[in-house]
């Protein structure tokens, strides 16, 4: 994560580094969560027999990870559905039919009527303090919009 070699990578693939900290960059909480979810994953094998074995392992994980794994820290969406836009339709639909439960059997629901989780609107490791924007910060929506055509032809990779 520190290295040359994985700074000028993540340079050719327009791919800002994220620093947990000021100047850290290996404790990278959304990194570290990503990693856990691959290496304790059912199919995680106990070695790979070939660097191709760990490549088309990783492929069909990722695919799962961003098409099909519901994440808490977005209000239980795939990647894909939030990154396509289809979260907040998804949301409503969620809320209706827990509605239809809560009209259903009330007394199941202790708490009141519930509700969906809400899309948070923004997620940071470090909020950056407004006029106070590092080089990286301020070139952050440059980084963005470079790397939306990787991250479409990832998605699309991913689900065709």
């Amino acid at each position: 994560m520190v290295s040359e070699n994985v700074s000028i990578l993540l340079d050719k693939l327009c791919v800002a580094r994220s620093l947990g900290r000021p100047s850290v960059s290996d404790d990278n909480p959304y990194s570290e969560s990503q990693f856990k979810t691959l290496k304790y994953h059912p199919t995680f094998p106990e070695r790979f027999d070939s660097v191709g074995a760990a490549t088309a392992h990783c492929r069909a994980f990722f695919k799962w990870y961003n098409a099909e794994h519901r994440h808490s820290g977005i209000g239980m969406m795939t990647p894909f559905a939030v990154h396509h836009g289809t979260a907040e339709a998804l949301r409503a639909q969620r809320n209706q039919v827990l509605a239809r439960a809560y009209e259903r059997h009330p007394e199941r629901f202790v708490k009141g009527k519930p509700q969906a989780a809400r899309l948070p609107v923004a997620v940071w490791i470090n909020s950056p303090a407004k006029g106070s924007a590092t080089s990286s910060e301020r070139g952050a929506e440059e980084v963005i919009a470079k790397s939306e055509a990787i991250i479409i032809q990832i998605d699309n990779d991913a689900t065709g």
